[in-house]
This record gives C-alpha cells, sequence and structure tokens, in this order.
C-alpha cells in the first residue's frame, strides 16, 4: 500500500515538474501568432482563387412596364343551333345559343393591328377587345392560319396604340429568363416570369402539323392564350397557345408560336391576304435511333427524304432520295418540327441554303421555294397527281395525301402517301372537286388507295 501511494505521489510531482521546465523554454505568445498567421496565409492563399461573381438580380419590371398596355383582352361571341330540350330535339326545334369565348391578344402596330390564337377566335360572330386602361373596341378579323393557330384582327381609333416589338425567336436560348404576359378574364394585364425550357417543340408526333413551339414554364392558363411571350428586353419572342399539365391549370409547361413565325403570318395576311408557304418539295420524317437503324444510316439526327416532287425547287437544285437534311441557312435541324418551323418564316420565291449528308458527305445547296399550290381538306393537305404517278398506282383517278392533322384519319391508318379516290361514291380526279363538298355536306365515306395498292374504304358515322 505505502509503495502505490509513493508511486502516486512522484508522477504528481514529475508532471508538475515536467510543466515548469515547458513554459521556461518555449513562448506560446510566438506559438499563436504563428498559428494565426499560418493561418492568415492558407486564407490568403485560397481567396487569391478565382471565385464566381454572382449574377445581380434579374429585374422584370422594365419588361412589365413596357409589355403590360400592349396586351389585351379578348371576347368572341358566336351563336350555335341546337336543341335546348327533349320537345324541342323531338319537334327538331333547334334555337340558336350564345357563347362567350375569352382570350388573350397582343397589340403588334400603332394603328390597332392584334395578333392572337386562331381557337380565341373561332367561329366568332363578334369579336371585342379591351385594353388595359379598360377601352373596349368592336375589332375586325382581318385573316386567319388555323394550322399554325394564328390570327389578325384591326381595331380602329383615332389614337396611336401602345405596341409591342418583335425579337428574333431564332436567336433566343434555352435557359433564357421570359414572362408570360396576359389578359384573362378581362382581369387587366398579368405577368409571369420562367424560363425557355426547349425549342422546336412538336405536340402531334403522329402527324405532320406545322408546329415548333417555345416552351416554357411560365404560368400560364387558358385565359392567357393569345397573349405575349417576351424577353427580359420587353420584345416578342412567342404567342402564348397551349399549355399541358396533369390538371388541366398551369402547372405544367406552355407553349407559344415563336415570333418570327407569328410575324410573317401577319404580314402576309395584311399584304396578301392570306399565308404565303413557300415549299422545298420533299417528303420525308424525322430521324432517330430506330428508323436510323431501320435506314442502315449513322444519323440519328436531321430530315430523311423519301420521295421529291419533280419539278419543284430541292429536285431541281441536285437534291436526291436518301439525303439527310441538317441545316437551313446553317441553321441546325435535327427534326422535323425543325424544318417546319423555319420554313413557316419564308415565302415562295425565296431562296435558302440547305445542307445535306449524301453517304457521309457534306453538300449545300440553294433551293428556291415554291408557292404551294396544295389544298386543304378535312384536316388533310392534298395535291394533285401526274399521270405517270397515277399509271404507277394503277388508278385512273385521285389526289394524294401529303399529310394530315386529323387524329380520325390517322388512327385508321391514313398516312402520307395515300391516295384519295371517292368522297361519299364519287370520283375525285382533281383538287378542284373537292369544292363541292362544302361544310354543309356531310362526308359519309371516303375511299383512299394505300402505297402498297390495297383499297381502303373509311365509313363515318
Amino acid at each position: 500500500m505505502k509503495k502505490i501511494l509513493y508511486t502516486i505521489v512522484v508522477s504528481i510531482i514529475g508532471g508538475f515538474v515536467a510543466i515548469l521546465i515547458y513554459n521556461g523554454i518555449y513562448d506560446h505568445s510566438n506559438y499563436t501568432d504563428e498559428i494565426v498567421e499560418q493561418n492568415k496565409s492558407q486564407n490568403i492563399s485560397y481567396n487569391t482563387q478565382p471565385q464566381p461573381t454572382p449574377n445581380p438580380s434579374i429585374n422584370f419590371t422594365l419588361a412589365a412596364e413596357k409589355t403590360i398596355n400592349t396586351v389585351v383582352h379578348v371576347k368572341n361571341t358566336s351563336t350555335s343551333r341546337g336543341s335546348s330540350s327533349i320537345w324541342d330535339y323531338f319537334n327538331n326545334n333547334e334555337r340558336g345559343r350564345t357563347r362567350i369565348g375569352m382570350g388573350s391578344g397582343v397589340i403588334v402596330s400603332k394603328d390597332g393591328y392584334i395578333i392572337t390564337n386562331f381557337h380565341v377566335i373561332e367561329d366568332a360572330s363578334t369579336i371585342e377587345v379591351t385594353t388595359n386602361n379598360n377601352k373596349t373596341y368592336k375589332a375586325e378579323l382581318i385573316g386567319q392560319d388555323e394550322v399554325a393557330d394564328i390570327a389578325v384582327l384591326k381595331i380602329d381609333n383615332d389614337i396611336t396604340f401602345p405596341y409591342i416589338r418583335f425579337a428574333d425567336s431564332d436567336q433566343t436560348k434555352i435557359g433564357e429568363w421570359v414572362l408570360a404576359v396576359g389578359n384573362p378574364y378581362n382581369l387587366t394585364s398579368t405577368v409571369t416570369a420562367g424560363i425557355i425550357s426547349a425549342k422546336s417543340r412538336d405536340l402531334n408526333d403522329y402527324d405532320s402539323k406545322n408546329q415548333s413551339f417555345i416552351q416554357t414554364d411560365a404560368a400560364v392558363n387558358s385565359g392567357n392564350s393569345g397573349g405575349a411571350l417576351v424577353n427580359t428586353n420587353g420584345d416578342l419572342i412567342g404567342i402564348n397557345t397551349a399549355i399541358t399539365s396533369g390538371t388541366g391549370g398551369f402547372v405544367g409547361y406552355s407553349f407559344a408560336v415563336p415570333s418570327n413565325v407569328a410575324r410573317k403570318i401577319f404580314e402576309d395576311i395584311v399584304e396578301f391576304g392570306n399565308v404565303q408557304k413557300g415549299l422545298l418539295g420533299v417528303t420525308g420524317f424525322g430521324l432517330n435511333s430506330r428508323n436510323a437503324d431501320n435506314l442502315d444510316i449513322s444519323y440519328t439526327e436531321g430530315f430523311y427524304i423519301s420521295d421529291l416532287e419533280p419539278s419543284m425547287g430541292a429536285a431541281s437544285a441536285g437534291i436526291e432520295k436518301g439525303d439527310v437534311i441538317i441545316s437551313l441557312d446553317n441553321l441546325k435541324i435535327a427534326k422535323f418540327s425543325d424544318l417546319t418551323g423555319y420554313l413557316s418564316t419564308k415565302r415562295p420565291g425565296d431562296i435558302i441554303s440547305v445542307g445535306v449528308m449524301r453517304k457521309n458527305q457534306r453538300l449545300d445547296l440553294n433551293v428556291k421555294l415554291e408557292k404551294n399550290e396544295n389544298v386543304d381538306f378535312y384536316g388533310m393537305q392534298l395535291k394533285n397527281m401526274s399521270e405517270d404517278e397515277l399509271e404507277k398506282m394503277g388508278i385512273e383517278n385521285g389526289i394524294k395525301v401529303l399529310n394530315h392533322r386529323n387524329n380520325t384519319l390517322y388512327r385508321m391508318g391514313v398516312t402520307p402517301g395515300y391516295v384519295l379516290t371517292e368522297i361519299n361514291g364519287e370520283k375525285i380526279k382533281n383538287t378542284a372537286d373537292l369544292s363541292s363538298f362544302d361544310s354543309n355536306i356531310k362526308i359519309n365515306q371516303m375511299t383512299f388507295m394505300s402505297p402498297d395498292g390495297e383499297k381502303e374504304r373509311l365509313i363515318f358515322e
């Protein structure tokens, strides 16, 4: 026991002696300063590395101020006929019913021209426009392009209207901040913000409707249709047209017709009274990995040319079947909507540079766009056929389906290349024969000849 106690006491005394010796030899103030200086040196060394400078907060107020007075509320009043009761139905007594639709529009000139969506004013008997200062005007429908969903209105007054400037929508970039400005439900102009999340977006992969939307996540409701999509300078880059979401509300994505397309349609309607569409004279489809494998080619982007119109610009310029269009005027063409979107900004007579790949060799050819002589009917675009074309298919009459946006026909198997030969039992020899089937005549039956030579009769009930 005494030995254990003696060991503990000696250990304690030894510890104190060690501390005294340590304090006498080392200068702790210098040591502390050394550590501090070392840390400072490390901090200085770290901070000398390049650091990202945070961008200042984006200010949308200027764009909003420039835009809100150029966006208007559009009210569409139409009359539809129908039976309002069972008694009316059995007595064949149809009454006129008034329907009111609402949307937005964008003033694009100081003398009161307005761009909106076709679906906003469709079947309208009267159109009223209310500006942001709550003044209401009667509007005249100047013209429309149903395929692009664009319509042009005009309001008259002695005053000079505030109007929006067009921007070049081809220069917009994914990730760019944008504002969606609308006048829904006559609440005066409302503004929401988002970014461009995609370009050249086509919502109908199964047909060849000329869709090439700018996609954004800015909140857009149904009453905003026809309103403005603007950049942070307050310039117009698109006309808000459609939304997609799981709820039907704005939670999702919205889609806008690019300003270059809307501007060209507007200028055509004002200058010519209709939309001037220039054609390359090719048919085909956008490439992906699946059809590229089937074609045994290495390209998975671009527009594959499966056929050409022999008398049109592409064939005359030397473009051939099997070529892949990869650019128009140095603008990359990755899919079909890129092609149609750019061509929608051009007119007949324009000459464009077409970049094609042919057996792994790039060629740049100048092509003159031709006037669209084709006819839109029943959601189809149809063209006359030459005697040689009819003879090759072994038929005496018919008009060729170039493309269509009719969901019913698509589901029934009608695709580009089919030939329409009869309607309601009457032979169709050329597109002029379609004029006898106006909106008052019900179509009960259509007969087509498939590219494989199979006769197909479709019955509509």
